[in-house]
């Protein structure tokens, strides 16, 4: 199973990005997915995930009301549309999937896997 991110890039405060993130191998309606982030001197953390029905969606507090995540599975893919950006979104964003058999809204970063190599995503003030 390989995930991959895209569609980072520049904007100022206030504005929006539509990350997308691509699943090859196994079965992507198998799983939960996640968006997690790195930002620059800090550990990963969790910012949305989705479960594989997909009839539940989780979000991290930061995030709450200014991001929203989706997934397709008859595409294989899944989305993080972030609205309102502020300057600490600033990261590189990844996709993972989780590696619980029954997902339950873990916003544990070691509880997702094949991560890929992320977009990044700069937020000026």
């Amino acid at each position: 199973v390989q995930l991959q991110a895209s569609g980072g890039g520049s904007v100022q405060a206030g504005g929006s990005l539509r990350l997308s993130c691509t699943a090859s191998g196994r079965s992507f309606s198998s799983y939960a997915v996640g968006w997690l982030r790195q930002a620059p001197g800090k550990g990963r953390e969790f910012v949305a995930s989705v479960n594989k029905s997909p009839d539940y969606t989780y979000y991290a507090d930061s995030v709450k009301g200014r991001f929203t995540i989706s997934r397709d599975n008859a595409k294989n893919t899944a989305s993080l549309q972030m609205n309102s950006l502020k300057p600490e979104d600033t990261a590189v964003y990844y996709c993972a999937r989780s590696i619980r058999g029954f997902y339950g809204g873990s916003q544990n970063p070691s509880d997702f896997a094949s991560w890929g190599q992320g977009t990044l995503v700069t937020v000026s003030s």
